[in-house]
């Protein structure tokens, strides 16, 4: 669909542009005596240029060419003011056509979108445009042609369809006809009849009901229609295309992305959905080689897992568990040989933190310190840490006993030596550190014992807590990946190696404890430096996942690279680099040097504006056929833009850029959620990967001009360059970090004859005047 404020870019190429401007120009001088009498007259060029640059055409008139099948091409110039209507007519004259208001006119490319009174500003000089049939015309011939009794009539319409649904224009007028109750009708009831012709026609079925689901999807992502109006009939058959194992490609994708936008726009429908498909149902899909199935089907499994009730979510994870979901996508997407795609990013980050977030009850839970179950627990920790047996009630006294139980309590590490359990209650980690200990001393219950006796066995006030460790470390693991919040939507921040454990957290717990542990010894910590061991963990824990492991046991071999003494060589490296100095003289150089850096951060910037960039054009459909290109005049004035037949090579020609925006025309710079082209989100969320990199620029009253950044860098230089032209702030991460790179070498650069010298904190004091100045020459 294309977005009312979004601004088009028609797909004209160079040398088309070139020949049609001159049969423009050739035309307006035929048509202007003026200019035939100056030829005449000889007067030269020179004193002619002048006037064509002091004299531009009307901001308001527009050239275009405008195509109808079977008649040349016209050349046009259009008055923007006039009603579209009234444009319309005069075109259908120039043809002899009657009727003016069943004829509406669209872009000339694959898109074939409608020109309307909301977008006609984003028609500019160079646009191509067709003479075709209106929006409600269309929809109604259409709609009666799906309903033929031929089947080649039929696929035929459903093709057009499919294509003509993307544009919002055409959809509205034909869900004004209750076009989407026609196709619903079409997939509950028409499928039976030619399933009889299934295995004669197959192909023909398939397409068939291809293109009606694609026209299902395309017409639904414009958001006219609510999804709690579909009936369990249909919810049933789109479910049965889903279950089939032989079915079409296209058939399967687009019943999938039903499903999920079902799911994820309707609490009704999901338990109508859940009720049809199960989870083993979909597990197949995942088994194939086919990636954007593969994506469809986790999609879809997420969307029942966020929109589960609470007490759903575990029974779904046990099912899972039972499915072997975990060890068939390690299988069959993350080591396949096929590269992982963005959105698979996505969508296996979002089944990681749907996963993890299955922990927050217990983490959430404190434990009751009289509860017996979970105080044996307690006990089952010191049993296998000291290999001794719960004494029964007659063996000794009571006192005897519990001055036995509070000296192994202080051995394992607890605060409370009389009742742990006491530890347990501060949520978070509430219960869960608990489940951790546990499951790392009955699953590595020699590094377990290892641990509790060589701390408890020493006597110089270097021994780790282990219990208090425990609790602090299931803490911040559960900070670190999250546990408990929503996943973000552009995220990609899935991790190999939690994929490779059914009992994952755990593992990963089982190998930091240790790492602590270490890291202790190394530090040759007390506990007054607890706070500092777990400062050097974090650290060490982040930056071996910054590597992404594939594997839990190569995730352990990263960090055993990141010991303490490592650990202090970067951080003395990352302080050398920032040049950390916080003096007060070293602060006010650094001040004093910052103007001119960003000065010259800024002329770097407009400096890659003048040189130019290629964009991409996508829709919500990500179709990526089409590039154009925007660089800055060299007087820093205007923005010179138009399209490209493929991504250039070289430089592009300045006659090649046919459109203008005066920089002084600009109003603001906006980035994201709040550009016009990424306002609106698909059913299918196809506008994650490219959100980070959109931004557009406001200009004249609602106008806009969108961009997608080929990267990050781009997007940067670009949001930078148009932020310095208007006197805005430059705030992108790569200022910051070319901030940070330019004035350390800067500071370091005029720092260098005070190396090994101490700079005081305040400048010396200024001496006392001399009382004779019998030393001064005059050299005159």
């Amino acid at each position: 669909m294309i977005n009312t404020h979004t601004h088009i870019h028609t797909h004209v190429g160079r040398h088309t542009n070139s020949v049609s401007w001159r049969r423009v120009h050739a035309a307006a001088d035929l048509d202007d005596p003026a200019s035939s009498s100056r030829r005449d007259s000889g007067v030269r060029t020179a004193r002619r240029r002048p006037r064509t640059t002091a004299m531009p055409p009307p901001a308001d008139i527009v050239k275009v060419a405008i195509e109808w099948p079977g008649a040349f091409p016209k050349l046009m110039e259009i008055d923007q003011k006039k009603p579209l209507s009234a444009i319309i007519k005069e075109v259908c004259e120039g043809w002899s056509l009657g009727n003016h208001e069943n004829f509406a006119l669209q872009i000339a490319d694959n898109t074939n979108f409608y020109i309307t009174e909301k977008n006609r500003g984003e028609v500019k000089n160079g646009s191509i445009l067709r003479l075709t049939t209106s929006p409600y015309l269309t929809a109604v011939q259409l709609h009666e042609r799906v309903q033929s009794s031929s089947m080649d009539a039929k696929l035929e319409a459903l093709k057009d369809l499919a294509s003509a649904s993307r544009d919002i224009t055409f959809a509205i007028e034909f869900i004004n006809l209750d076009g989407v109750s026609l196709l619903t009708q079409m997939v509950e009831s028409g499928t039976e009849r030619y399933q009889k012709l299934q295995k004669i026609m197959k192909p023909c079925f398939g397409d068939l009901l291809s293109f009606t689901l694609t026209a299902f999807v395309e017409l639904m992502d414009h958001g006219i229609v609510s999804w709690d109006t579909f009936s369990v009939t249909f919810i049933k058959k789109i479910a049965s295309f889903v279950n089939k194992s032989a079915l079409d490609t296209a058939v399967l994708q687009r019943s999938l992305a039903i499903l999920e936008s079902m799911v994820l726009n309707s609490q009704d429908l999901y338990h109508k959905v859940a009720q049809e498909i199960t989870i083993g149902q979909l597990i197949p899909h995942l088994q194939g080689t086919d990636q954007d199935i593969q994506t469809y089907t986790v999609a879809v499994i997420n969307a029942l897992f966020l929109k589960a009730p609470e007490e759903r979510r575990q029974e779904m994870a046990h099912i899972l568990a039972q499915k072997q979901l975990r060890s068939i996508i390690l299988s069959n997407v993350i080591r396949s040989y096929t590269a992982i795609n963005e959105e698979m990013a996505h969508q296996l980050y979002v089944l990681q933190v749907l996963t993890f977030n299955l922990l927050e009850d217990r983490m959430m839970t404190k434990m009751d310190p009289q509860d017996q179950a979970q105080r044996d627990i307690i006990f089952e920790l010191r049993r296998i840490a000291f290999d001794v047996e719960c004494e029964p009630n007659h063996g000794g006294s009571m006192e005897k006993r519990k001055s036995m139980y509070t000296r192994d309590y202080k051995k394992l590490g607890f605060i409370n030596h009389v009742n742990p359990a006491v530890d347990f209650t501060q949520i978070p980690p509430g219960m869960l550190a608990l489940d951790n200990m546990l499951y790392f001393a009955r699953h590595h219950q020699d590094a377990y014992v290892r641990i509790v006796l060589e701390n408890s066995s020493r006597e110089d006030k270097h021994e780790c807590p282990f219990g208090r460790s425990s609790i602090e470390l299931t803490k911040m693991l559960c900070e670190i990946l999250k546990v408990g919040e929503l996943p973000g939507e552009n995220c990609q921040d899935f991790h190999p190696m939690f994929f490779t454990h059914d009992r994952s957290f755990e593992e990963f717990f089982c190998i930091c404890i240790q790492l602590l542990n270490k890291t202790w010894k190394e530090m040759r910590a007390t506990s007054e430096d607890f706070n500092k061991v777990m400062q050097v963990v974090r650290e060490q824990v982040m930056r071996a996942l910054t590597l992404k492991p594939n594997s839990l046991d190569q995730f352990k071999s990263r960090l055993q690279n990141l010991s303490y003494t490592e650990i202090l060589k970067i951080r003395q490296s990352e302080r050398m680099n920032q040049e950390d100095f916080q003096s007060r003289p070293i602060l006010e150089l650094k001040e004093k040097i910052q103007p001119e850096i960003m000065e010259l951060i800024k002329q770097q910037r407009l400096n890659r504006l003048c040189e130019g960039t290629c964009f991409r054009k996508i829709n919500n459909r990500r179709r990526q056929d089409k590039f154009w290109y925007c660089r800055l005049s060299p007087n820093h004035k205007v923005l010179h833009y138009g399209d490209l037949e493929e991504s250039p090579q070289g430089e592009v020609p300045h006659d090649s850029l046919q459109d203008k925006l005066p920089v002084a025309d600009i109003k603001a710079v906006v980035t994201g959620k709040d550009c016009p082209h990424m306002k609106e989100k698909g059913a299918l969320k196809q506008n994650k990967e490219v959100l980070e990199l959109a931004f557009s620029v406001l200009y004249e009253s609602d106008e806009y001009l969108n961009f997608i950044a080929p990267d990050k860098h781009e997007y940067c230089v670009w949001t930078d360059g148009l932020n310095a032209l208007l006197g805005k702030e430059m705030s992108s991460e790569y200022t910051k970090s070319d901030m940070d790179t330019l004035l350390s070498m800067e500071m370091k650069l005029r720092l260098l004859d005070l190396e090994n010298i101490q700079i005081p904190e305040a400048p010396p004091p200024i001496p006392k005047e001399p009382s004779n100045y019998d030393f001064v020459y005059d050299c005159n």
